[in-house]
């Protein structure tokens, strides 16, 4: 009887629920000159403290009780609309905002935080606008996305002049990198001098550290998500910027005005034409394009193809030429069903190819990866508690480990080709983002993988089925041989099979609309290794799928953090703290004097063991005035180890934790930016970070007149310790409002005060005392840089 009370209570509490009618306010947000969507705009209804988010592709969509409210549309750098709404039917309702400022660049900091977002669960993310990145002094004076987030917590490189990034500890081959949904294997030009991402292009960029969205999957450490911007359908744009080393220069237009528009963006270095000048024979440059066209066919259908192509070329005189670069490409299409319903249907093409010429021995190395992605994307806006996202994607993959030809009739070289390497990945996914109540959001999803290891050519047989073999003589491992090889399989058989359940939540508890607390639990799965024995992948890495002799690797991930908006003064605050756990399963480890490079086995070197990396993350930022910025501080350690497969064996680093060559102890980043009028803009960084873990010999012997190194434990000792300032100066001129060419001039100075930051340190004989010594080598000492950036 009591349990029927219970249950009568309850139904009876919802009855006014019931009662009261409820519609869908939904639409799309543009900006009014261009027609663009725009990304993350706030939709808010103050009264009844609740609001929504556009989605990657402008749209909204909300439900609420009948009534008429007071609705307040804002984003940053945009003049906010207010409306009254009297809702007693669905209504669909777009909305385009226009700019605040008619200059070129708003400096920000980054997307703004509306109160709001303190309710939301999504946590460990980082969102920057193009005008942030372009703010940001860098290395030459060249805009630089990933420069720009390496200020970030949590986010470290491997060094200037390094490729990637490394995001709370994980390896650089562990980030998901999405250019308009499509994979991006390699994110660096020039070996990691600049970034593949032109600033004109970018429209929205995230960086998920931990909480990643079940859509999300295939990496264990991060997602970088950059969408393009989508063209100009209003009239004909053009924005460049000529600097020291490279030029940019991007237009955008109408096709059909008001619903179709063209994008062609494109950059190249020059600073290889200089070097004749200097009786210098080599070259070293890159060029990219960006490339997007859409169509609005009606209110409910859009239709969008994007691309992106760049290449890099190094060469030493004429014997030695390495070229290498991204391609990928997108179809897409979103279709409304419904004032609640929202889909997206791609096809995604992604192909990165490394070529190298040697002339001095007569053959030429090509390899690479191309994937091709089919996926399909459901948002479905339930009802004003509950958003639930859903879809599908398959991914067939070709990987190319590298074939050999001779480059002309005189090279002895025989051709050959190293075997080629399949696989399929499919995953489905659901995501639900539920307000339990006023206070407490959650979101909960699950995400199912499945990766298939296809038939190739050859696959290697070994003894005891033990590519790799312990010694326990000599107590190393060795490189078993072959004992033969099966050539039985076709394409459609299976090497091997793996199966994942991905389950992701997150929740957030508002005390009030400016402090709440975040909680998340992340499981990833990765099914592509990145075979690198750097700290900082190169052009020359190989990616290969797991299989027979490597597992996927597997992460857990635990965070939860501390949010707080601040008024002190007439000036808002942020203040984000986040501390994480991560737990790492199947990390590939190389045995002693693995070779890496044109390795058809490379089975025959690599082991598994496990890595961990927990930590501490703080930023404060100051979101409004002529005096902007934000500190960053995070605290963390980074490990991994190999035992031994058996009690017999001793495992790499005989099976201890040792530090990986991305652990950074400390980690200090500041930047500010100061308005000084509508003439002058002025910013700085300044970025401090533990040294790099690497290996310094603890002593040595003498065989046959030979000296040579002994080495402890691995990654024992550190460089030392990377600091520098850069500083900038934008001058604006003021004959910009009276005409539609604009313009402005920034002067930059990386590392002001010329701190030679180590790169690398290395030991030698000195060839005149004969005594040991230590050698620094550093990239960068100060750079002074000028860039002229215009738009019209």
């Amino acid at each position: 009887m009591k349990n029927i009370l219970y249950v009568l209570i309850f139904l009876g509490s919802l009855q006014p629920l019931f009662s009261q009618e409820k519609y869908t306010l939904s639409g799309t947000i543009t900006d009014v000159s261009s027609n663009e969507t725009l990304i993350g705009v706030s939709i808010l209804f103050p009264e009844l403290n609740d609001g929504v988010v556009t989605n990657s592709y402008g749209f909204y969509s909300i439900t609420l009780p009948e009534g008429t409210y007071k609705v307040q549309v804002s984003y940053l750098g945009y003049k906010d609309v207010i409306e009254t709404i009297e809702l007693n039917k669905d209504i669909r309702k777009n909305i385009a905002l226009s700019t605040s400022l008619e200059q070129l660049d708003e400096i920000v900091i980054e997307e703004k935080v509306e109160r709001v977002r303190i309710r939301k669960p999504q946590m460990s993310v980082n969102a920057l606008t193009s005008e942030t990145i372009k703010s940001i002094p860098v290395v030459l004076g060249e805009a630089d996305v990933i420069k720009a987030i390496l200020l970030l917590p949590g986010v470290t490189s491997a060094g200037e002049g390094a490729s990637g990034f490394n995001v709370r500890g994980g390896a650089a081959d562990q980030n998901l990198i999405l250019l308009d949904e499509a994979t991006i294997f390699n994110s660096s030009h020039l070996f990691g001098f600049f970034s593949v991402f032109n600033p004109d292009a970018i429209k929205d960029l995230k960086l998920y550290k931990g909480g990643i969205p079940a859509r999300y999957g295939g990496r264990v450490s991060s997602v970088l998500d950059i969408y393009q911007k989508e063209g100009n359908s209003k009239k004909t744009k053009v924005t460049g910027g000529i600097g020291a080393v490279a030029s940019r220069l991007l237009v955008e237009g109408p096709i059909v005005e008001d619903k179709a528009a063209f994008l062609f963006g494109g950059r190249a270095s020059y600073a290889h034409l200089f070097l004749p000048l200097f009786d210098i024979d080599n070259k070293a440059y890159f060029y990219d394009l960006n490339t997007k066209i859409n169509y609005k066919i009606n209110d409910n259908n859009s239709l969008y193809l994007s691309g992106y192509f760049g290449r890099d070329l190094f060469s030493v005189s004429d014997s030695f030429k390495n070229v290498y670069g991204n391609a990928v490409g997108n179809l897409r299409w979103n279709h409304i069903f419904s004032d609640k319903l929202f889909s997206n249907a791609s096809l995604i093409y992604s192909d990165y190819y490394y070529g190298l010429d040697l002339d001095f021995v007569g053959f030429e190395w090509n390899s690479g990866i191309n994937n091709i992605n089919i996926k399909y994307d459901l948002t479905h806006y339930l009802n004003d508690k509950m958003k639930i996202y859903s879809g599908i994607n398959n991914l067939y993959y070709t990987f190319n480990p590298g074939k050999i030809q001779p480059n002309g009739p005189d090279s002895g070289i025989i051709e050959e080709q190293l075997v080629k390497k399949y696989a399929n990945e499919f995953a489905a996914y659901v995501d639900v983002e539920h307000k339990l109540s006023q206070n407490l959001t959650v979101e909960y999803g699950l995400r199912f993988s499945n990766f298939t290891r296809l038939g190739q050519d050859e696959v290697n047989i070994y003894s005891n089925d033990q590519p790799v073999s312990f010694d326990p003589f000599l107590l190393i491992y060795q490189s078993e041989d072959p004992i033969g090889v099966d050539t039985s399989f076709s394409r459609g058989d299976k090497l091997a099979t793996y199966n994942a359940l991905e389950p992701r939540i997150a929740a957030s508890y508002a005390f009030n609309d400016d402090t709440s607390i975040k909680a998340s639990y992340t499981r990833l799965v990765q099914y592509l290794h990145l075979l690198s024995n750097t700290s900082s992948p190169t052009p020359l890495d190989i990616w290969t799928p797991s299989g027979q002799y490597a597992a996927p690797q597997q992460l857990d991930q635990y965070a939860i953090g501390y949010f707080k908006n601040l008024e002190i003064g007439n000036s808002e605050y942020t203040i984000e703290t986040e501390a994480f756990y991560k737990d790492i399963d199947g990390r590939i480890d190389y045995i002693d004097g693995a070779q890496l490079i044109a390795n058809e086995a490379i089975e025959q070197v690599i082991l598994q063991g496990e890595a961990r990396a927990y930590g501490l993350e703080f930023l404060l930022r100051k979101n409004d005035g002529k005096f902007k910025g934000f500190l960053a501080y995070t605290l963390s350690k980074s490990e991994q180890r190999t035992p031994g497969r058996t009690p017999e064996e001793l495992g790499i680093n005989r099976g201890q934790w040792y530090n990986t060559p991305y652990n950074k102890t400390h980690d200090i980043s500041m930047n500010l930016n100061y308005e000084l009028n509508d003439k002058w803009k002025f910013g700085s960084n300044f970025l401090f970070q533990t040294g790099q873990p690497t290996n310094f010999p603890v002593g040595q012997f003498e065989f046959q007149g030979i000296v040579i190194p002994t080495y402890g434990p691995r990654n024992e000792q550190r460089l030392p310790n990377y600091h520098r300032l850069d500083l900038s100066a934008t001058l604006t001129p003021e004959k910009n409002k009276n005409r539609s060419w604009q313009s402005e001039w920034v002067f930059s100075i990386y590392n002001a005060y010329n701190r030679r930051n180590a790169a690398s340190i290395n030991f030698r004989q000195n060839a005149d005392t004969g005594n040991n010594e230590a050698v620094r080598t550093a990239i960068f000492g100060i750079i002074p840089a000028v860039t002229y950036n215009f738009k019209f």
